[in-house]
């Protein structure tokens, strides 16, 4: 009896590569979590409680999560929209387009948040024209709305344009053919087959947002209770040497942060399963 050849992987066994990638994610992120978790318990649960419902460390949590969330949504919308066109249009000075998508990515935050600042200020090219109508885009919360939008759209553009790549267009024209109206084949045959694709570009920006500070602290004005972020907020108490309120607000951020990150992997693997039962 000829036993089956064993097929020889590039990578070492299962034992060892678990064990390489177990250390790494227990050194990169494990350890520094539990160590947050463990600095925190020094507080106590009622000095816990007291510190993270201060009115000050609600407000830059409300403004935080508020914020991001928001800007996550229009990028999910206009970033569909712009993922949409560099995938299916070609035209002139398209490939600068696609470059300038990446620009978050390359510019240092300090930069972006700079950068930002100068164009909406009264002064600026846009707010010169936001004034007259009432619009206060810098040291008001939709300053901090636009520098979370302006970091968080690559993640949803670059998610998908493969979802999009891989959708053939033939399903649109067999829809069409079918007599699908356009609405009817966006919502029936385009939308579910990217879907996962955008909640998970969604759930990137989102955390992206969430986690920005660079950027926003120059555009927010950093008003307590009123234009002041949550990671500000964590350096503010580092800089005053409380440790235990700082590590404190991390607890909560990363508790909050992580439960809606599970409710979008759990909306994402259901619209895949969906999508999967209905093909």
């Amino acid at each position: 009896m000829r036993w089956p050849r064993r097929r020889h992987s590039v990578l070492p066994g299962f034992g060892l590569t678990l064990g390489f990638a177990v250390v790494y994610l227990s050194l990169v992120a494990l350890i520094p979590m539990a160590a947050l978790f463990l600095r925190s318990r020094g507080l106590g649960w009622g000095g816990f409680w007291e510190t993270v419902t201060t009115p000050r460390v609600l407000a830059a949590c409300r403004l935080s999560f508020g914020a991001a969330l928001i800007a996550a949504t229009i990028n999910a919308v206009f970033g569909f929209v712009v993922a949409w066109t560099l995938t299916r249009y070609r035209f002139f000075g398209r490939r600068l387009v696609d470059a300038l998508i990446d620009l978050p990515f390359a510019l240092p935050t300090a930069v972006s948040g700079i950068a930002l600042t100068t164009i909406y200020a009264p002064t600026g090219w846009l707010g010169r024209a936001l004034e007259p109508l009432g619009i206060k885009a810098v040291f008001s919360p939709l300053g901090v709305v636009i520098a979370l939008t302006f970091i968080g759209l690559p993640f949803v553009v670059r998610t998908l344009q493969p979802a999009l790549e891989d959708l053939e267009v033939e399903v649109e024209e067999a829809a069409a053919s079918l007599g699908a109206r356009r609405r009817q084949t966006f919502r029936r045959v385009i939308l579910p087959a990217v879907a996962p694709a955008l909640l998970t570009g969604f759930a990137l920006a989102f955390a992206r947002a969430l986690g920005e500070y660079g950027s926003v602290v120059f555009i927010s004005g950093n008003l307590p209770g009123k234009t002041e972020i949550a990671p500000l907020l964590i350096v503010t108490q580092l800089e005053q040497y409380d440790y235990e309120g700082a590590t404190a607000i991390a607890v909560l951020l990363l508790v909050v942060s992580f439960v809606m990150l599970l409710v979008i992997n759990a909306l994402q693997r259901w619209s895949g399963g969906r999508h999967a039962r209905g093909a």
